[in-house]
């Protein structure tokens, strides 16, 4: 009995914590409709700020409170709502949530980047050595100021919202913006005050948990945003009561599990860590049906294209001259890396038809392809290719298993679904020693590495580097030609559809369970494959490569380059598995390598199309000037007869490829005839008319667009 309460009471404490982070969530989203995936790496960075305050400046603890919570974190947050956010109040929930998962990751890499995860940080409490008892219970004066300090943030934040003008205003903004600001409103205002409130009660759950913990984790307390998460959807981002409800089941069920779960069990060691996904997932299950959503009246400026099976078989044979090429010139230790490179892209090049073509945010990409992984390293044995049909088949299987919960989800209750599944297989799953389940023998990460066996073909030698990094180009040719025989077939018709308006669709008889299901199915299947290609290229392997977190900057840099093509997963693998090569060379750049996802992915909504299509349209130049095209080209195939030679390599050879291509477009600008237009064709409505129209402004129309002029307009009738 005396167990049963200390636990009791140590639980509402970290309940309390909880609470304060997931109370933050919801301010957020009630006041600005923005959830915010990066509330866990502000909390995070809040924590090691007064870490650095505190223990490795020695201010006094008020004092680097005070800077923490009143200064730095307020800042912070209003630079995210007037520097990001402000710029999306507009744009669709999915840019929004892409963008703050683009946030965590780029806070994530800051903190790595200031405070070296190899380095101990620990974290004293803020009354270290105070105790007291409660209910026959010994706990610290930490723990029972967080309890206090909840209760206030709670009667404080209900206090603000409907008893306050700046409440009011908030609460309006969300509801109707344009109605509001007629009323008297300020809505850029209130969303700023709600990110500096939120920011601030993130940095002190932060504080508050790692001075529990005793120590700082960049990784863990980023994390502690899954517990907020099942918190807040408890309260369903809106209720502050039912959300602490939700915080106070999160505290207690972590609480006993400490006590009552066996640690020395290899099976339920860590099961304490899945609780809040386990919540969150049954929270998610039980909320009501959502309505379906339907097309908004503001225009998207996102296209996807509809590709020519001609051009695309031309791409697909250009992707394997290209590796052909490279094979001939490259060292085996940079034809393995090439390899990892198209690994990569094959998985990323599964998020097209999901999030691409079905608008269907997935966070767990990485962890199909993981299971790919594994179901190849134990039943790929020798690299048997029968082990790459496995890995398709269970992912499948495995995909449409976590699709069915997620049916009736979208936006950002799908995407929590697969950040929840995530996150089991990292915590739990992943480290489970091997299991049966009747007949079927289960294994995953043996001793926590598994060895994976490049893909075996007949009559071609695939332990030759050179050779696999050709076999991986064709697998991802394949793969981009299976993209475009979905986006060019009924059912890619029917995801786009879906996409644009889930409503419209359920009107016309499409059945959007059925739709969902196999989409998902066959992005799973996808990553699966990828996953147990890319394994091959690693050899041995850890678990921590196919994380939560190595699935946020695959989807970030998908969408940065263009979610909607093949050339959106050929950059997502080209800096993800290019960038550790350019940090080879360049120690310096590894630093840099932990924000750039991020912060690309921050700049989302000013381009939903891709920088892939930007930088195409700069090279579409050159069609122009032919002779400038044609010494490229010449260029190009020069400088692969001489590397072949061996006559040039190295620096020389990166230098007179990579000068060519940047200094082909500028040749072109200059050498291009004075007769094409200066400037693509533009709409009319573009030019701002506000003049009668008359041949002088017609004459002017035909000079923009690019158009002959003729005499008959604005002649006398």
């Amino acid at each position: 009995m005396d167990d049963l309460l200390r636990l009791t009471v140590l639980g509402l404490s970290t309940a309390s914590i909880f609470a304060l982070a997931a109370s933050g969530l919801v301010l957020t989203y009630t006041t600005t409709g923005v959830f915010n995936f990066a509330h866990g790496a502000i909390g995070m960075l809040g924590a090691f700020a007064y870490w650095q305050l505190q223990v490795g400046w020695g201010w006094p603890v008020p004092l680097a409170l005070a800077t923490v919570l009143v200064v730095a974190a307020p800042a912070l947050g209003l630079a995210i709502e007037r520097g990001v956010m402000r710029g999306l109040s507009d744009a669709p929930e999915a840019v929004r949530l892409v963008v703050t998962i683009s946030l965590l990751v780029a806070l994530l890499g800051a903190g790595l980047w200031v405070w070296s995860p190899q380095e101990p940080h620990p974290m004293p409490s803020l009354f270290p050595g105070h105790t007291l008892d409660a209910f026959g219970a010994r706990i610290s004066w930490h723990q029972a100021s967080a309890f206090v300090i909840a209760g206030a943030v709670a009667i404080g934040l209900r206090l603000l919202l409907y008893r306050t003008r700046a409440g009011l205003d908030m609460r309006a903004a969300v509801d109707s913006r344009p109605l509001a600001m007629l009323h008297g409103a300020r809505p850029d205002r209130s969303a700023a005050l709600a990110w500096a409130i939120s920011c601030s009660l993130a940095a002190l759950a932060g504080i508050l948990i790692s001075g529990s913990l005793g120590t700082l984790s960049h990784l863990n307390l980023t994390l502690l945003i899954v517990s907020a998460y099942a918190a807040a959807m408890v309260g369903r981002l809106r209720s502050l009561p039912m959300t602490f409800v939700g915080a106070l089941i999160l505290g207690l069920a972590d609480s006993y599990a400490i006590g009552y779960v066996p640690s020395s069990n290899p099976y339920f060691s860590t099961f304490r860590f899945v609780i809040p996904v386990v919540l969150l997932f049954i929270v998610l299950l039980v909320l009501p049906n959502p309505h379906l959503a339907s097309r908004s009246l503001r225009s998207s400026r996102e296209d996807i294209p509809l590709p020519r099976w001609r051009t695309s078989m031309l791409t697909a044979a250009g992707v394997v001259t290209v590796a052909s090429v490279l094979a001939l010139i490259v060292s085996d230790a940079d034809a393995l890396r090439v390899s990892k490179i198209l690994g990569i892209a094959i998985i990323a090049l599964s998020l097209v038809p999901l999030v691409g073509f079905a608008g269907q945010v997935s966070l767990c990409q990485m962890s199909f392809a993981g299971i790919g992984a594994i179901v190849m390293a134990h039943h790929g044995q020798g690299g048997n290719p029968m082990g790459l049909l496995y890995a398709a088949i269970i992912c499948g299987l495995v995909g449409g298993l976590i699709a069915l919960p997620a049916l009736r989800l979208s936006g950002i209750y799908l995407a929590l679904s697969t950040a929840a599944f995530a996150v089991f297989l990292d915590r739990w799953f992943f480290t489970l020693p091997a299991f049966d389940i009747g007949p079927v023998h289960v294994a995953v990460f043996d001793l926590g590495v598994i060895v994976v066996k490049p893909v075996d073909l007949p009559l071609v030698d695939t332990t030759d580097r050179s050779t696999l990094l050709v076999v991986l180009a064709i697998v991802f040719a394949l793969a981009y030609l299976l993209v475009v025989a979905v986006r060019r077939s009924a059912f890619g018709q029917q995801l786009l559809a879906m996409k644009d308006s889930p409503a419209a669709c359920a009107t016309l008889g499409i059945n959007l369970t059925r739709l969902k299901l196999t989409v998902f199915a066959l992005s799973a299947s996808m990553a699966g494959v990828g996953g147990a290609l890319y394994g091959g290229t690693l050899g041995s392997m850890g678990y921590d490569r196919f994380s939560f977190f190595e699935s946020l900057p695959l989807l970030l840099l998908a969408v940065v380059g263009g979610i909607g093509t093949a050339s959106g997963a050929l950059f997502a693998g080209g800096v993800l598995g290019g960038f550790p090569i350019a940090v080879g060379i360049w120690p310096f750049l590894g630093n840099l390598n932990r924000l750039l996802p991020g912060t690309m992915g921050v700049a989302l909504g000013r381009n939903p199309n891709g920088a892939v299509r930007d930088i195409t349209a700069r090279y579409r130049v050159l069609l122009d000037a032919p002779t400038v095209l044609v010494g490229l080209v010449v260029v190009l195939l020069g400088a692969s007869s001489l590397a072949i030679s061996g006559a040039v390599t190295g620096w020389a050879l990166t230098f007179m490829v990579g000068g060519a291509l940047v200094i082909s477009p500028l040749l072109a600008e200059l050498a291009r005839p004075s007769t094409a237009p200066s400037a693509a064709p533009m709409a009319p409505e573009w030019l701002g008319i506000d003049a009668p129209i008359g041949p002088d402004l017609v004459r002017e129309l035909d000079a923009r667009l690019g158009i002959e002029p003729t005499t008959a307009v604005g002649s006398p009738t």
